[in-house]
């Protein structure tokens, strides 16, 4: 800088927190933007309590983690902490635990308890109202007087931990009448969302299979129960051979793990309600495709990340792909995490791996099609018959997988269209298309 003139602009506080409550969120993404912090506090047990009370209504998400220090807790509310992320931590950017807490609310407040000799708390608040009047970015102290704060003292009487308060829910509540009937079942639709959203994104700390403690997530009081994409618990489940890939990141290179997996068709399922389960939030066929995990906690699921399109017929067919944080300027992960872009050179080192999966998930699907419409017709057919039907779909099937590990997928594609076209009762044969 010597020699040349320089200004100090700072940006305009009311006009940028403005803009920052609008980077994305909904409700229980934004409510899982806080757990990530609770996780990485080290936190066993996570409760969230969505309270009703008209204009007067809140959010609290607490947790048993090690707390933070007044310092740590003013630097925690820092837009754009200064503080760095190690390998394996959830948080990135530094602004999660604001934006996501002012993208539902108008006034944030926390509380922490760093010691576990000395019951001494802290407590810092983000108030929009008074950032809008200063146009300063400033963090108070809130007054004793707070209810919602002396709450939260009261609860970290036991030990360490950190108390989230979202009040003045201006983003949640309708702007008229608060107080009203459609307030409140709003609230308990939201609860309900955000439990099966925790249950999805944090399964595997939920199941403790993430390399530390198990951890209790609590809506309401009612714990989160840990949804598997994959299905592991069901016997029918298969599961192909893992894979490992390098990828080049700026200044490094990672690894990325894919995990590949075959559901079971309904009728394979242990009950009926597991298979209603497993649909999850976007149903079976948008449900199908890529889970991308970033140190353990899933950030994307469903759809191919441009290696090929939804199809009816590969339903069945789900991979995660895993990758540590290390990588995540090689994934473009977004600010509030919930977004991660395939780097071009891992689409195309796994898309053999992703087709040779919906292969066999096509193959699955069809069978259990062809089990459903053929066994009452053919129950009268001579042993040698079935069995030859079989294995003419054994060898159709064994002619795509050929082409897949032979690189020649695109040519096989070429010729069934040909087989549709010319020979239909030789694709009919060879299992090769729906019946």
């Amino acid at each position: 800088m010597s020699g040349k003139a320089w200004y100090d602009v700072s940006p305009s506080a009311a006009r940028l927190t403005g803009s920052l409550r609008d980077i994305g969120y909904d409700f229980p993404t934004a409510v899982a933007d806080v757990v990530d912090n609770s996780v990485g506090a080290g936190a066993t047990r996570v409760e969230i309590l969505i309270e009703f009370d008209g204009t007067e209504s809140r959010v609290y998400i607490a947790d048993d983690g090690h707390g933070m220090s007044p310092a740590g807790l003013l630097e925690a509310l820092r837009f754009g902490t200064r503080r760095g992320y190690g390998r394996g931590e959830l948080g990135r950017y530094g602004l999660g635990l604001k934006t996501a807490s002012l993208s539902q609310c108008r006034l944030l407040t926390v509380v922490s308890r760093s010691s576990k000799s000395a019951v001494r708390t802290c407590a810092r608040a983000l108030d929009l109202d008074l950032i809008e009047e200063w146009d300063q970015w400033v963090i108070v102290d809130p007054a004793n007087t707070d209810p919602a704060a002396a709450r939260a003292r009261q609860w970290l009487a036991e030990g360490t931990g950190t108390v989230v308060i979202w009040q003045l829910l201006d983003r949640v509540l309708p702007e008229k009448r608060p107080e009203g009937g459609w307030a409140r079942r709003r609230l308990d639709s939201l609860a309900a969302r955000t439990a099966e959203h925790l249950g999805m994104v944090f399964h595997r700390f939920i199941e403790g299979a993430a390399g530390r403690p198990q951890l209790v997530l609590t809506v309401n009081g009612q714990k989160v129960e840990a949804w598997d994409p994959f299905a592991r618990q069901e016997p029918a489940t298969k599961e192909l051979p893992m894979q490992r890939f390098e990828i080049e990141s700026p200044g490094s290179v990672g690894k990325v793990e894919l995990h590949r997996f075959v559901l079971p068709a309904r009728d394979r399922f242990t009950d009926p309600e597991g298979f209603d389960r497993l649909s999850g939030p976007l149903n079976w066929n948008r449900q199908q495709g890529l889970y991308v995990y970033r140190a353990n906690r899933l950030v994307q699921w469903g759809g191919w990340g441009g290696i090929r399109g939804i199809d009816e017929h590969t339903k069945l067919a789900r991979a995660a792909v895993e990758f540590d944080t290390d990588l995540d300027a090689a994934f473009n992960i977004n600010v509030a995490k919930m977004r991660v872009t395939l780097p071009p050179q891992l689409r195309q080192l796994i898309e053999p791996a992703v087709n040779e999966l919906c292969v066999m998930a096509d193959d699955s699907y069809r069978k259990t099609s062809r089990t459903s419409r053929l066994v009452p017709t053919n129950l009268g057919a001579p042993a040698e018959v079935r069995a030859a039907s079989q294995a003419a779909a054994t060898a159709g099937l064994a002619l795509r997988m050929a082409a897949m590990e032979a690189d020649q997928w695109s040519a096989w594609e070429r010729i069934e269209a040909v087989l549709r076209e010319q020979s239909p009762e030789v694709v009919h044969l060879l299992g090769l298309n729906g019946i």
